[in-house]
């Protein structure tokens, strides 16, 4: 980790807009002793990797295009993580499953932002607007978002911070997934403060 600060690798699939929360949070104050140190995207075509060229950052794509192989696609994320000293790893919307060696050998440093309140409407096939119309589907009145540490099952690790949003009638999967996305900004910044703040702790830095 370099200048004393927890290096962060945020893992996109899309607009990027979790990344750019963590971004402001570091520039505010609000996540301290951190700096986003790569953006590694799992396509080439997001917004995500835009953020990340204009705001300057170092950043890569590992995607079964480029990489058909697991083994190949691993080994490749785990060099890109290793070069740039990573200390935490931010799944922000990343579509991909992340590999079983790459959560081995960050235990304990990895989370993931779901859009939903975990065990709800989670797990393989839950993501993006199909979580949304499952929680339209099923009545609930509230929905919301969750951080957690990533292990090696889906949606599985413990959960770090939970938030509500309520479902309103007329809601549909767009309107829903818009209200719980401010609620993801709030708490993907919350939670990376918290860990960082405990790995900084860790390290005595």
């Amino acid at each position: 980790m370099s200048e004393d600060k927890i290096n962060i690798a945020v893992l996109v699939s899309g607009g990027g807009s979790n990344l750019q929360a963590i971004m402001d949070g570091i520039a505010s104050g609000a996540i301290r002793n951190a700096r986003v140190g790569l953006v590694l995207s799992s396509r080439s075509d997001v917004r995500a990797l835009e953020r990340a060229a204009k705001a300057g950052l170092d950043a890569a794509v590992v995607g079964a295009e480029s990489f058909p192989g697991e083994a190949e696609r691993t080994a490749e994320i785990l060099r890109l993580l290793a070069e740039a000293q990573t200390g935490m790893i931010v799944l922000a919307g990343y579509m991909s499953i992340l590999p079983p060696d790459v959560v081995k050998a960050y235990e304990g440093r990895v989370i993931n932002i779901h859009p939903s309140l975990i065990p709800k409407h989670c797990g393989k096939g839950y993501y993006g607007k199909r979580v949304h119309r499952s929680v339209l589907d099923a009545g609930d009145g509230e929905s919301g978002a969750t951080v957690h540490f990533v292990d090696e099952g889906v949606d599985t690790g413990e959960i770090i911070l939970q938030r509500s949003a309520p479902v309103l009638q007329g809601d549909t999967p767009e309107t829903l997934a818009a209200r719980v996305l401010e609620i993801e900004h709030e708490i993907i910044v919350e939670a990376t403060a918290r860990i960082c703040a405990s790995l900084t702790k860790e390290c005595g830095a």
